[in-house]
């Protein structure tokens, strides 16, 4: 559903680095799957298309936080907004 998000974190040698993949648009969702030393993170459609897709070895990936948005009335959605794929900076 929009608004749902997946925060990686990848160890980059001497600090860690965050990622994010959104669903931007309404009937979206994100996937992951770790497949053969492969951590994948999939934007997908309703269809099944996938839209896009953040890949990472699977031995420098430290955390993987799955953010559902909470399910609410359909009159309460309206000031949600999502964001796509994007790096997060260091704070």
């Amino acid at each position: 559903m929009k608004g749902d998000r997946v925060e990686i974190v990848v160890d980059a040698g001497d600090t860690t680095r965050t990622y994010e993949v959104v669903a931007s648009r309404a009937g979206r969702r994100v996937e992951t799957a770790v497949r053969r030393g492969v951590v994948e993170v999939s934007e997908v459609t309703r269809t099944g298309a996938v839209v896009r897709t953040a890949r990472f070895m699977a031995n420098r990936v430290l955390a993987l936080v799955e953010q559902p948005i909470p399910r609410e009335e359909s009159s309460e959605k309206a000031g949600q907004s999502g964001r796509p794929f994007r790096d997060v900076p260091e704070t």
